[in-house]
């Protein structure tokens, strides 16, 4: 028994496969898209912009002070050239009287800086020489920092308005308070 190979077919070398395929198919028509997939459901919204503006705000606190970060049990002290260390050790002790006093607990640094600022302010204003800050110890900051203690620290070091400042006798606050000397107008 002799096998005859099959016949193998070659399509002629100048008809177009396309062609060829659109001559065995016949004419066709399109089928309707129909409706689209469902979307992915979108995450839920974030405050990605302020969680890193917080993170860039922190770590350009630290820089900002350099290894001169407080801790909670660190005491404030401050004094200009012209004021006496006989004076800041009277502060210390608590010898001269609060005209005023502010408390900063619980808020956010922001807030405390503003309400810090109008402080001074209204102090300045009014002829107040001696006021008392209450900013907390920081013992439950984040990271262990406390945020507002070496917020007001830097604010007070700042401004030309502020003689001396001291951690308060532990009576009146303790390292979780600061008294401020002011320049007063005579």
């Amino acid at each position: 028994m002799s096998r005859k190979p099959p016949e193998q077919l070659d399509p002629p070398a100048d008809d177009d496969d396309a062609a060829l395929f659109r001559s065995a198919i016949g004419p066709v028509r399109e089928i309707d898209a129909g409706p689209a997939p469902p979307a992915k459901p979108r995450p839920k919204p974030r405050a990605a912009m302020a969680e890193r503006d917080e993170a860039n705000a922190r770590s350009e606190f630290r820089l900002a002070l350099g290894e001169q970060l407080l801790g909670a049990g660190d005491a404030l002290s401050y004094r200009r050239d012209e004021v006496t260390s006989r004076v800041l050790r009277r502060l210390a002790r608590g010898e001269y009287a609060a005209g005023d006093e502010l408390d900063l607990h619980g808020i956010d640094a922001k807030t405390a800086e503003n309400w810090l600022r109008e402080f001074l302010r209204h102090a300045l204003h009014e002829g107040i020489a001696c006021v008392r800050i209450i900013h907390g110890k920081g013992r439950y900051s984040a990271e262990g920092v406390p945020v507002l203690k070496n917020l007001v620290d830097r604010m007070l070091r700042q401004r030309a308005d502020v003689l001396a400042f001291h951690s308060a006798p532990t009576a009146q606050g303790g390292t979780g308070a600061v008294l401020v000397l002011l320049k007063t107008k005579r």
